[in-house]
């Protein structure tokens, strides 16, 4: 599986995605900078976690803005891959490349910690090496993670299958409606999270819940 990673001005996750996906795939990514135009030819893009541009108007707002974006946008438009994560997902809600937005958390607290999750959706490219149900534990760092969105939105994701990951009952670190962690775009190759898989590959880092969703997407994109 070919892979990048986006770098935005004052990502701070980008890194830990780059040793993540060289650990798991066995070949290093590429390391995209934010005025780029063009993607290079790769089956999955991550945005990363961080705070792009400072976190200034909105969370993502500013990243959603930069030049890559439309080659991010074209990928995703062509059925490849994309996963967002913590600000990586502000930046997707932002782009209007998944619906819904993050707002400030329900405590008004920045919150890191592991949280548990349960999954909710296995026949995805990126949760196909989960069980349905099975609990997860990944650790969140962020202070505007809280999901909302219309009823009627939340509906439709709930009724497509496009709620992948929710925090556990009793384990929501932010508020985020319907305990959402992570969603699916319509054509399913998109997906953002709050929680971060990357930081979950290694033994060394506490767990190894998230390799599950990288061997998903090496299965599926290889």
């Amino acid at each position: 599986m070919k892979s990048a990673v986006v770098v935005f001005p004052a990502s701070n996750c980008d890194r830990d995605a780059q040793v993540a996906l060289k650990q798991m795939t066995g070949q290093d990514p590429h390391m995209v900078w934010h005025q780029d135009s063009e993607l290079p030819d790769v089956d999955l893009v991550v945005l990363p976690g961080g705070f792009s541009y400072g976190d200034y108007l909105r969370c993502g707002a500013m990243a959603s803005q930069s030049a890559v974006m439309r080659a991010v946008k074209e990928h995703a438009d062509r059925g490849g891959a994309v996963l967002g994560i913590c600000n990586g997902f502000q930046v997707l809600t932002e782009s209007h490349l998944l619906p819904g937005a993050l707002m400030r958390n329900a405590g008004l607290k920045f919150v890191c910690r592991p949280v548990a999750l349960e999954v909710d959706e296995t026949q995805s490219a990126f949760t196909r090496k989960y069980e349905k149900g099975q609990r997860v534990s990944f650790p969140v760092a962020h202070g505007e993670g809280n999901y909302v969105a219309d009823e009627e939105t939340l509906n439709r994701l709930e009724g497509e299958g496009r709620v992948v990951f929710r925090y556990a009952e009793g384990d929501n670190p932010n508020g985020s409606a319907r305990n959402i962690a992570g969603i699916l775009s319509e054509k399913r190759n998109v997906l953002g999270l709050m929680p971060h898989p990357e930081r979950t590959v290694d033994p060394l880092l506490g767990g190894t819940d998230g390799r599950a969703l990288f061997e998903s997407l090496i299965e599926t994109l290889s």
